[in-house]
């Protein structure tokens, strides 16, 4: 038994000394409860990255911890068995006598509805405190949801930019404008991106390298390798790869955010957003490291407001949006999409290069930048009508970053239009095109991409035109897609007739797409 009534339970996705639960119950007043859940890693087929990284860092944070001085009780996947996270803490509750629990908001809603249904089960006084690791809470996201009749992420971030005093001088936007996206969609250079200096690299410790034995022993199955693994799993080397990016690589980051080249699966990215999202950094030290390196004039305003409107505007606007939108978001499917995912998006194994290289890099690193999730597989799963929940649950699965308040309203949302437009004026698609003119991915590729039908056509400009007949009339009654809706007016009866055949083959074969 143990000596104190009271635990604070510590989730895998709040790993900081600063968690709320942890500054209120100092070492002595409090045990503290840390759980690695095979239910959590099957949940979804997880890849074998995502499962290594969160209990890399959760191990490594227990010994923090018990340096700090708690008394620690960490279940390991060798001891908790097919017990559930939550079940697991109802049995420690059991062993050591706890009645009552502290913890910081779950970041996800099926587990919060779990705990809260444990504490009515098993009588526990549960006590969920507000994860101050956010910039923005839940009631007051709702409080600034509540006077729109449609929640654009654009005028939040403008509030968020006003409330912390960030990138602002005096009342006014640095650079004198909100909002610098147009200066930063360029692709690489004809003759490609030239040298990029690498993001830190950490070689796996003891700890995790037996986390790796243990992830192949249990998830041999699973999706992807562990061969490429160099994630930062300490706040240390969270640190040190926030400083490579700002120092090094940053400068570059706000031109090139957009590009896409074959065989660079970082480009000039920050690769820091599995560190923010485990907790072990803070967004509000990235965004001021951020903003520091422009009022230093070590990156133009351009750069340091399109790093910064990810953090401080989508991240948080996405987080906000999933907790108002619970748990209709999961169900949401708007366009009536009924086809399963293709087999190859397990594998990259496709003839389309984008989605080959997306992909690709996806099952080797466990990462895609924003526009190869959005604009190139995401794209493809709207074109393509893949069932919603399906392709949440890939993105959900695949990515090191990947927790469901951030991924579903993304994927389901943005790349999606699965909620039909809840949050976003228009579904994002996109022809060949787009990809050709942000990428060398059409150079070489089987297909091409300035035509919809014959055997060269390419399956994104096929599926795109397939998606304006389908969708005509919705496209039509939305000003910002009207334009789509008229270029699909101007095909005769004869074409129309040839898309649709070729649309029907292209999802008869899909599979070898």
């Amino acid at each position: 038994m143990s000596s104190t009534h009271k635990a604070v339970v510590v989730l895998g996705d709040q790993l900081d000394l600063n968690n709320p639960a942890l500054l209120a119950n100092p070492p002595g007043q409090a045990d503290v409860l840390m759980v690695e859940s095979h239910v959590e890693s099957t949940v979804v087929w997880v890849h074998k990255a995502r499962i290594a990284l969160f209990l890399s860092a959760m191990r490594h944070f227990a010994d923090q911890l018990r340096q700090a001085g708690y008394t620690v009780h960490y279940r390991s996947l060798n001891e908790t068995g097919k017990r559930s996270l939550v079940g697991e803490v109802e049995l420690l509750c059991q062993q050591q006598g706890y009645s009552e629990l502290d913890m910081a908001e779950p970041g996800e809603w099926r587990l919060e509805q779990e705990f809260l249904e444990l504490a009515k089960t098993a009588k526990l006084k549960l006590r969920l405190l507000e994860d101050t690791h956010y910039l923005c809470s839940r009631a007051e996201f709702a409080k600034w949801a509540s006077g729109y009749k449609q929640m654009r992420m654009e005028y939040f971030y403008r509030e968020m930019r006003k409330r912390t005093g960030v990138l602002m001088d005096s009342a006014e936007p640095a650079g004198g404008k909100w909002n610098f996206d147009a200066d930063n969609r360029s692709a690489f250079p004809k003759a490609g991106p030239g040298k990029i200096e690498p993001p830190a690299a950490f070689e796996p410790d003891d700890i995790t390298q037996q986390v790796f034995a243990e992830v192949e022993q249990y998830f041999g199955d699973h999706p992807g390798t562990l061969a490429n693994f160099k994630w930062p799993v300490t706040r240390e080397q969270a640190l040190q790869a926030l400083d490579r990016f700002i120092e090094i690589r940053f400068a570059n980051f706000g031109t090139y955010q957009d590009a896409m080249w074959t065989n660079t699966p970082f480009g000039w990215h920050s690769l820091v957003s599995s560190s923010i999202n485990l907790h072990l950094l803070h967004p509000l030290e990235v965004i001021q490291k951020a903003e520091a390196a422009f009022r230093e004039n070590r990156v133009d305003v351009a750069s340091a407001e399109g790093f910064i409107r990810q953090i401080l505007g989508w991240r948080e606007f996405m987080r906000g949006v999933y907790w108002l939108d619970m748990p209709k978001m999961r169900e949401d499917n708007a366009l009536k999409a009924t086809r399963d995912l293709p087999k190859w998006f397990w594998t990259g194994q496709t003839k389309m290069n984008c989605m080959k290289d997306s992909i690709g890099q996806t099952v080797e690193h466990a990462y895609a930048h924003h526009i190869q999730r959005l604009m190139v597989i995401g794209n493809f799963a709207l074109l393509a009508g893949l069932v919603p929940q399906q392709v949440e649950d890939w993105f959900l699965a695949v990515y090191v970053d990947a927790v469901e308040w951030v991924e579903l309203p993304n994927v389901a949302g943005m790349a999606l239009f699965a909620n039909g437009g809840r949050f976003t004026s228009k579904p994002y698609i996109a022809s060949g095109a787009y990809i050709k003119r942000m990428s060398n991915y059409c150079t070489g590729c089987k297909y091409n991409p300035a035509e919809k039908v014959g055997d060269k056509a390419c399956p994104f400009t096929t599926l795109y035109w397939g998606f304006l007949d389908q969708h005509e009339t919705m496209l039509a009654a939305n000003p910002r897609t009207g334009l789509m809706a008229k270029n699909i007016a101007r095909l005769d009866d004869a074409q129309r007739t040839a898309l649709r055949q070729k649309v029907a083959d292209t999802f008869e074969n899909i599979e070898q797409l």
